[in-house]
């Protein structure tokens, strides 16, 4: 069979739902061929942006789980090995000359540096007549979301009314897999050098897996998810956001499994805290677009550039540890140390801790999650840590500052959670886990809090206020 059409598959490691595949596969059914894919691993370029080990791992076994349903499909697939984007042109125009490729299909990704990966790629495949087509980005409403003035939300609340609307506008029907094209492919085995390990006990790296636990999720947890997502010793989450972050779920699969979960419950799909958290992770990468010095360690609001933050490597390397003598802020740390993963409400707490307790340069603790997190998303990732810095667009106020141990005694009140992280803390009544007496956190072999809360909070707030009189 002859193939013109290549599909590029980057972030978006799926078959179903996958705007690129589907319509590639419909353009080539047209002139009675086929599609190929081809994916291009980047292993130096991923630690330049400091993504995880955990993530890479995951990324190979996903690549390897959607190798197997190609090959069912009679779609070839090639991996062309680069270390960084800017070998991506020469080796991806290269490959499409050999192989007489005249179509590049790709969904569009939104990072800076991924658009100029993408632009020229682009660039160079026009010069020898290959057409390429980019497909919606891989978010829940592709369109920009933007005032009636044109210009982009810088504040959630009427963003998330504008894209509710939109989405309501929208086709929001999950493309399905393309339809087989020739006899089923032997199923390769790839391995990969750069392949890391990771937590596929809880993270398989396979698509139908996401798939079922993205409905049990909205069949089961969802309706619960308001008053129990807060609970990190609770599975009121959905855990489905290293899937979401590599492209195993399509943003319309999320959809499906909402509007029919509403539906059998007689709810307005409007009204799924679920379908909000969505829309933040839409809202921060919409953001990244509109703002592309925000890829460059660049703070939303301009002014808070003049803060002094601390440098004490010896307060950072016990964050990192998860050893600054705060339960909930230890639990929270090596719950991401160990798993490649941490509840959203401690990702709060610990970097509140992080920046306005320790006051430390919020782009070093984004660096050192995005170098552990499974799901680490740049854009998402950015967005937090500038939330919780008092940086960002739409972010918490300066004054507001977490007490990590009011925290803990509201989010996990029976000290279950840190037990679990903390096991050297487990003999502790519920009421002294929280904050254990200097005589306790000796005999437990725990160490002391390396800030004290009450005057690093008012130095905070300090240093903030100061701005105004610039």
């Amino acid at each position: 069979m002859e193939i013109e059409h290549l599909v590029w598959l980057r972030n978006d490691l799926r078959s179903l739902d996958n705007p690129a595949l589907y319509f590639a596969s419909l353009e080539a059914k047209k002139a009675k061929q086929g599609i190929a894919v081809v994916i291009t691993p980047t292993p130096i370029q991923w630690e330049k942006h400091n993504e995880s080990d955990a993530k890479t791992g995951l990324r190979a076994g996903l690549i390897k789980n959607l190798a197997d349903t190609l090959a069912t499909l009679g779609i070839p697939l090639h991996i062309l090995e680069a270390e960084t984007f800017d070998q991506l042109p020469e080796t991806i125009t290269r490959f499409c000359l050999d192989h007489n490729i005249k179509h590049l299909w790709f969904n569009r990704d939104l990072p800076v540096h991924e658009q100029q990966r993408d632009q020229a790629v682009c660039e160079q495949l026009k010069q020898h007549q290959v057409h390429p087509h980019a497909q919606s980005s891989d978010i829940i409403v592709p369109q920009d979301v933007l005032s009636q003035q044109g210009t982009p939300f810088k504040v959630f609340t009427p963003f998330f009314n504008r894209w509710v609307v939109m989405l309501a506008q929208q086709d929001n029907t999950p493309l399905p897999i393309p339809e087989p094209q020739a006899e089923a492919l032997p199923k390769p085995n790839l391995n990969f050098a750069w392949e890391k390990p990771f937590r596929d006990d809880l993270w398989p790296a396979n698509q139908d897996t996401a798939k079922q636990k993205l409905w049990q999720f909205c069949h089961h947890k969802e309706r619960h998810y308001q008053k129990s997502r807060d609970y990190p010793i609770e599975p009121a989450t959905s855990t489905l956001s290293p899937y979401l972050a590599l492209g195993a779920l399509g943003p319309r699969q999320c959809l499906a499994a909402i509007f029919y979960t509403c539906t059998q419950e007689e709810k307005r799909w409007q009204e799924s805290i679920w379908l909000k958290e969505l829309a933040w992770r839409d809202f921060y990468r919409q953001l990244m677009a509109h703002f592309p010095f925000l890829s460059m360690n660049r703070p939303f609001k301009p002014e808070t550039n003049a803060l002094i933050w601390r440098e004490n490597e010896e307060e950072f390397q016990a964050w990192c540890e998860g050893k600054t003598g705060f339960p909930i802020v230890d639990a929270a740390m090596r719950q991401l140390n160990q798993t490649g993963w941490m509840h959203n409400r401690l990702r709060m707490i610990t970097a509140s801790f992080f920046t306005k307790l320790m006051f430390a340069d919020w782009r070093r603790g984004e660096a050192y999650f995005m170098s552990k997190l499974i799901d680490g998303e740049f854009a998402a990732n950015n967005g937090g840590w500038q939330w919780s810095a008092s940086t960002g667009c739409d972010a918490a106020p300066y004054f507001r500052v977490f007490n990590p141990t009011r925290q803990s005694q509201t989010y996990d009140q029976n000290g279950d959670f840190i037990r679990r992280f903390v096991p050297e803390l487990a003999k502790l009544d519920a009421k002294s886990i929280h904050d254990p007496k200097p005589e306790q956190r000796k005999l437990c072999h725990y160490p002391n809090p390396i800030v004290d809360y009450k005057a690093a909070r008012l130095a905070a707030i300090a240093a903030f206020d100061a701005l105004k009189e610039h």
